[in-house]
């Protein structure tokens, strides 16, 4: 058993990993599109924040995630693995299409799969998950009403400057946004993972010690080698980055300037730090992506390509059932196997 369930902690952390390659978008595309770092360096920038969001914070989403969900007696070992393989199928698909998915919604879909053809209806919180649902509709709303009110605001502040200044500007600013978005990915994405490991540790009762950082199954603090290993797989997944994804959102959605980047880049990562401190696993992906759309539309409603937006929004409306149905089918085929 100890050797199985350190092989679903090398996949979760394999899923971690995959997150940051697609997520890698939603921190530099911005600053790529807007050419102020380039490519490599701009998610290096990203990774570094990534990681840092492993000191100094609590660890609220990920007991969102690892405890509040699922009901805890139905959790397993394969629960866990059906529900990693699922979501991480449906991430890599998007992530070779060029689709900014919501990786969190996919693993949210996967457990939720695997825990319906476990234990059916009965086997699932739905308080916790009815506040997910509701952030599914309302944080790429909140991301494109900041992205929005940030470039009114920065536009009637900057009226009277003359554009190359302000250009320059906000190319120095846009470093200080870009760091705030990847600080908020980190800590809401990366935790995402903490929880998975931590549910599935607990489920195992001879291995409930490996969880908590002072080796007391009751304790609620997640141990330091579950919380540094997760940061450091979702960093070096940001830094091999998703180019495709990144492309999408930089250059797809809507032309791009320093202004425009720190704009949606601030609004994101403000909505997303926020709403991390309540323990709400928000989708990164959808938050950046509704500001980019909201600073594209003060710019000019006919700036943005919404057929873009279209394709983005069926890949996001698929990825709840479609994850899920996946981890069903994956998890019924395990228990049939043994």
């Amino acid at each position: 058993m100890v050797t199985y369930v350190i092989i679903i902690i090398g996949i979760a952390l394999l899923f971690d990993f995959v997150n940051g390659l697609n997520d890698a978008a939603n921190s530099i595309a911005t600053v790529v599109a807007t050419r102020v770092l380039s490519p490599r360096m701009a998610v290096l920038w990203a990774a570094f924040f990534n990681f840092i969001a492993a000191f100094g914070f609590d660890t609220h989403v990920a007991k969102t995630i690892g405890k509040d969900l699922i009901t805890p007696d139905v959790i397993t070992p394969h629960l866990i693995l059906a529900a990693l393989i699922a979501a991480i199928l449906w991430t890599s698909i998007c992530t070779w299409r060029g689709l900014p998915i919501s990786v969190s919604h996919a693993l949210i879909g996967s457990l939720a799969g695997a825990a319906l053809a476990s234990g059916g209806l009965a086997a699932l919180s739905w308080g916790p998950l009815g506040v997910v649902a509701i952030f599914i509709v309302l944080s790429p709303l909140i991301g494109m009403l900041l992205g929005a009110l940030n470039m009114i605001v920065t536009m009637w502040l900057c009226r009277h400057s003359a554009p190359r200044a302000v250009d320059g500007i906000f190319r120095v600013l846009q470093l200080v946004s870009a760091a705030l978005y990847s600080l908020g990915h980190g800590l809401n994405d990366a935790q995402k993972t903490m929880g998975i490991i931590f549910a599935l540790l607990m489920s195992v009762p001879s291995l409930r010690g490996w969880a908590t950082h002072d080796g007391n199954p009751e304790s609620e603090h997640i141990a330091w080698w579950i919380i540094i290993s997760c940061h450091a797989a979702i960093a070096l997944g940001t830094y091999l980055g998703g180019w495709r994804v990144v492309h999408t959102l930089g250059n797809r959605v809507t032309k791009l300037t320093p202004v425009d980047g720190f704009c949606a880049e601030t609004g994101g990562g403000v909505t997303i730090l926020a709403l991390s401190q309540f323990g709400i696993p928000v989708s990164t992906t959808h938050t950046i992506t509704g500001s980019i759309f909201g600073v594209g539309a003060v710019r000019r409603r006919a700036a943005v390509r919404w057929a873009v937006g279209v394709d983005i929004a069926w890949a996001w409306i698929l990825t709840l059932p479609t994850s899920a149905l996946v981890a069903g089918s994956i998890h019924l085929f395990i228990l049939w196997l043994i």
